[in-house]
């Protein structure tokens, strides 16, 4: 989406707003999607759990300028790179999106947009919850990928 400086903060709940020292330095749309794998769960029963995200990411001209998978980890193609880990999250507005995520990033590499970059939000999520039914023992281990969109913000500290 945008790119640099002079790009506002949006409008998230407190539980996930970025630390007052970081700037946003990039937004982009992602669309995917969320890859659920049919797992047996301690207690017996069977339930989808997220294996991963697989989505491309694009600027505000619809360009793809990354893509987004498994870690989570978000890598652009100018060759920066960053993983994070979730520190926290709020139920999306739309009932059938995915949470809407802080996330503190782990790593960093490369050079590019993302070289600086200490945080990531997730926002604007539509799609991607796990399904609702279909997971049974004569399922276990099969996937299923359930479409997404949402904003990541991109940030880093202050210049």
């Amino acid at each position: 989406m945008a790119k640099g400086q002079g790009v506002s903060r949006p409008t998230v709940p407190d539980a996930i707003k970025a630390p007052a020292g970081e700037d946003v330095v990039l937004v982009a749309r992602a669309a995917g999607a969320q890859i659920y794998t049919c797992t047996k769960g301690s207690d017996g029963a069977f339930s989808w759990t997220l294996k991963a995200p697989e989505a491309d990411l694009r600027d505000d001209k619809g360009a793809v300028i990354g893509k987004h998978y498994a870690g989570p980890t978000w890598k652009l193609n100018d060759g920066s790179e960053v993983a994070g880990k979730a520190a926290a999250r709020a139920d999306a507005p739309e009932a059938d999106g995915i949470p809407w995520l802080l996330l503190t990033v782990t790593a960093n590499s490369g050079k590019g947009a993302l070289a600086g970059v200490t945080t990531v939000q997730r926002i604007h999520t539509r799609g991607g919850q796990a399904p609702a039914d279909g997971c049974a023992a004569s399922s276990q281990g099969t996937e299923k990928r359930v479409s997404y969109t949402a904003d990541y913000y991109f940030y880093a500290a202050k210049k």
